[in-house]
């Protein structure tokens, strides 16, 4: 007897093709994505930091250090924008224009080498007068300005060889009363060797240094300053309130949308497709009804946020209904499109299920996208959640204008367009009964 119940019990898992995925297809994909977005995390390949690079010295070892910046495979080292097809060459940053490109988003940190760095560039001794290489952080990845902080050190020591030397005689000479007009220089004989063997190593290797361990701390002199979100109470809750709030408007949706399935075998849809309402009109009722729900779904969450954790909702209203309407719109219309793809309950679970949580893991509602590789992080760009995230970070974060939204805004209209047009040709089946 309980060799045929278990065995009807696996015949009727075998005929239930939703649960069927939900059970062994499911748990195997989830592994595999998730082995993609973060198993490299583990191993050599670390995500690269862009960072902006500002020569303001112009001397002889800012341009070693800013060359061996450029070399340092674990940083995207950028001097200048990008020039647009037919344009001239834009001018490299200054100062100003790399905190304004930090503010905006176009990397997490700027490096500033100040004028007159190349007069004393390194130091062994704490406290030595020196100019300090300032580094303008985004604090919403916490991690860039450490990282590119560290190999700071690194690439000093590596490209900074000769001033080391001249730093490092000096001492000598102070701590043994000075030396002899002879040894002076002979002194001066080995440095000028010792900088044309440094030369010829770079010209022959690319820079590649013998360096492969943990930095030299303190070797550079280095001024770490946030000017995105350094006055915010609790700067990562519109992050949060928009990661996890999008990821489960999506399942929302889904659910929303199955009513299509079950009023398909309940007969409902063929009465209402016979009292004259077009399969158009009800998949935009739908719609509409769908986006309402998640446009109060978001708008609690962020006043939730505003009330009990300090999110500075009130002064980002223009910003923040923009992108809940759009956001709204296009999650609205992806659960329409499974539920038109779908032919019973059971499988849109497991497909909704599948789409949903591989779309938040690669799309930034489970883990910052700026912690993945290059390769995930433009991967994640086919998402909903990517786009919505940066939208609202836009807003809440950088307190940019709405004018700014117009690619997050572009692309969630249009993918919802997209996604409604699909689901209609699926929903034609409907019809045809």
């Amino acid at each position: 007897m309980i060799f045929t119940i278990v065995r009807n019990g696996f015949r009727g898992l075998r005929r239930d093709r939703g649960a069927l995925i939900l059970s062994f297809v499911l748990p195997v994909a989830f592994f595999s994505i998730f082995a993609i977005v973060f198993g490299p995390m583990s191993g050599n390949s670390t995500p690269r930091v862009s960072v902006l690079v500002v020569d303001e010295d112009r001397s002889a070892a800012s341009e070693r250090l800013a060359r061996g910046l450029e070399r340092e495979q674990a940083l995207v080292v950028t001097t200048r924008p990008e020039s647009k097809t037919g344009e001239p060459q834009p001018p490299e940053y200054t100062a100003v224009t790399a905190e304004e490109a930090v503010k905006k988003g176009t990397a997490p940190a700027a490096l500033i080498i100040p004028a007159g760095f190349g007069v004393n560039p390194i130091s062994f001794v704490p406290g030595t007068s020196r100019k300090p290489i300032r580094i303008l952080h985004d604090s919403s990845n916490p991690v860039a300005a450490q990282m590119v902080a560290g190999l700071l050190q690194k690439v000093a020591m590596t490209s900074l060889s000769g001033s080391m030397a001249d730093v490092g005689m000096r001492y000598f000479a102070q701590a043994s009363g000075g030396l002899t007009p002879q040894q002076r220089k002979n002194v001066e004989s080995s440095l000028a060797f010792i900088r044309d063997q440094a030369a010829r190593r770079d010209a022959q290797t690319g820079g590649a240094a013998a360096a492969s361990g943990d930095s030299f701390g303190g070797l550079v002199s280095v001024e770490i300053r946030d000017v995105v979100g350094e006055k915010k109470r609790s700067p990562m809750i519109s992050f949060y309130a928009a990661a996890i709030g999008v990821m489960f408007l999506m399942f929302t949706a889904s659910g929303a949308g199955g009513t299509l399935l079950d009023e398909a075998d309940s007969g409902a849809l063929d009465r209402i497709l016979s009292a004259r309402v077009s399969m158009t009109t009800l998949l935009a009722g739908k719609l509409t009804y769908c986006m309402l729900l998640a446009c109060a779904q978001l708008t609690l969450m962020f006043l939730w946020g505003a009330a009990v954790f300090h999110l500075d909702l009130f002064t980002h209203l223009p910003g923040f209904f923009v992108m809940t309407v759009v956001t709204s719109f296009t999650v609205a219309a992806f659960g329409m499109l499974l539920a038109s793809v779908s032919h019973t309950r059971g499988q849109q679970a497991a497909i909704a299920t599948l789409l949903i949580l591989t779309m938040s893991a690669i799309g930034g509602s489970m883990f910052p996208r700026y912690f993945m590789t290059a390769t995930m992080q433009k991967v994640g760009l086919l998402t909903i959640n990517a786009w919505a995230i940066d939208g609202y970070t836009k807003v809440f974060w950088r307190d940019l204008p709405v004018t700014d939204l117009w690619p997050q805004v572009g692309v969630l209209l249009g993918g919802g367009v997209l996604l409604f047009v699909i689901a209609r040709r699926f929903a034609r089946r409907w019809e045809s009964v």
